[in-house]
């Protein structure tokens, strides 16, 4: 009867941590070939620097804040933003406008999360993996998906155990031998989440090795840089922390809302 229990269990496991593996074998080759353009080519500012902290959702609220303080964007504690001056700056800036619509108002929350799948947004984070130093989204998304595989194999296999325990009768011969047996899908999974957390999840980041050097020596630059201009100290630490870095709590909740 238990066996019924660990054909599935034993299946979900393999093929999990089979699909895992590839992925990170693929992501492995893709990395050994460098960047195809020079770092230098990234021309890596604000917005950049945004991206790889924090994926295009930390761009918009970098795009969101900037255009605020500098008064072209009302940002309402209540949810709702508005244009106060519709001249855009730039592609990213005119993208905002634009997705806010003719009204010159719309809610903060659809606006976020039109502008994350815009492609002038979609396009820095393109130009930062030409250059090596972001993770190429469909890299990122499929070592996601294979690791979430891997952990609901896992909960399956326990879920599977509990329940020919239960209609195992104690002290049986059969309850041991369903536990032994029980114990490869268990080990199988849990081992490879442990490996993955070492050699798989760097590329469920946002930047790559070479990015994360990138992170750092804004990091380090802004830490060691004159109080002095305000302004930009404030977006550095978005772009680097997210809203969480804002000090006004009322443009937090903007955000938020």
């Amino acid at each position: 009867m238990w066996l019924l229990f660990l054909i599935p269990a034993c299946l979900t496991a393999a093929l999990s941590c089979l699909r895992l593996v590839r992925v990170a074998a693929t992501a492995d080759s893709l990395a050994d070939t460098g960047p195809v353009r020079p770092t230098a080519a990234a021309g890596v500012g604000l917005y950049e620097t945004a991206h790889l902290a924090g994926g295009p959702a930390r761009v918009v609220d970098l795009a969101l804040v900037l255009m605020a303080a500098q008064g072209r964007l009302h940002l309402a504690h209540t949810g709702w933003t508005s244009v106060v001056d519709p001249q855009g700056r730039d592609r990213l800036e005119r993208a905002v406008i634009e997705s806010i619509g003719p009204e010159g108002q719309c809610r903060t929350v659809e606006l976020r999360e039109e502008l994350i799948d815009h492609p002038t947004v979609l396009e820095i984070g393109e130009r930062l993996a030409l250059a090596g130093l972001a993770t190429p989204s469909i890299i990122q998304e499929a070592t996601s998906v294979a690791v979430r595989q891997v952990r609901q194999a896992l909960l399956l296999s326990v879920v599977l155990l509990a329940a020919t325990l239960t209609l195992t009768a104690p002290g049986s011969g059969d309850m041991g031998a369903a536990i032994a047996w029980f114990a490869l899908p268990l080990v199988l999974t849990s081992g490879t989440l442990l490996m993955a957390r070492v050699d798989v999840h760097p590329y469920t980041r946002w930047a790559t090795a070479a990015g994360q050097q990138v992170l750092r020596a804004v990091q380090v630059a802004g830490d060691g840089a004159p109080v002095g201009d305000t302004e930009q100290e404030l977006l550095t630490a978005v772009a680097m922390v997210g809203p969480a870095a804002l000090p006004d709590a009322r443009l937090r909740a903007a955000l938020r809302n």
